[in-house]
């Protein structure tokens, strides 16, 4: 059986070019949070991102009552600056099309404008298994750090080694 605190050490396995699509999608929507889907296979503890798909923010007032009472929450406060969501109609859309690809989505980006590249209180309460959440620091509208996290059995977020390579998803 197996134990139930095992936590696997995922490597993320991602190409030079794809830290720069999404460094300069952070930059782009500075001083707001950009955000993405990462899409790739996951084979062992190795998750591999062959795609990086930029969508909107679409935080608004709408997304902002439907997250209300979720740990770490602004409410009504939170703005595109410090909050994000990906439309529920643009997850459905990339869902089909990693799977006519035969791709998965592994994992979510997103930038934290003039903060650490670390998960705030909310990234982790709206956080799902498996994934992959790269945060991008962006200080001054210049991305200067971006780091990898997972979620361990008891929905912590644990640092994920990343690999970055130039050759990382491609055939």
């Amino acid at each position: 059986m197996a134990n139930p605190d095992h936590f696997p050490h995922y490597l993320l396995k991602l190409d030079a070019d794809y830290v720069q699509v999404m460094e300069t999608h952070a930059e782009s929507t500075y001083p707001e949070e950009c955000c993405g889907l990462l899409l790739g296979h996951i084979k062992g503890e190795v998750k591999t991102v062959v795609e990086v798909i930029p969508t909107e923010n679409a935080w608004d007032n709408q997304a902002a009552e439907e997250f209300e009472g979720v740990n770490g929450s602004r409410g009504h406060s939170g703005t595109k600056r410090n909050q994000f969501t990906i439309a529920p109609e643009v997850m459905l859309q990339v869902q089909k099309l990693s799977r006519d690809r035969e791709l998965d989505i592994i994992g979510i980006y997103h930038s934290h404008p003039d903060h650490a590249a670390v998960p705030s209180e909310f990234d982790r309460a709206i956080a799902w298994q498996r994934y992959s959440y790269i945060i991008i620091s962006v200080q001054q509208g210049i991305a200067s750090d971006l780091r990898s996290w997972t979620l361990d059995p008891h929905h912590q977020f644990q640092p994920e080694e990343i690999l970055t390579t130039k050759e990382a998803g491609k055939p």
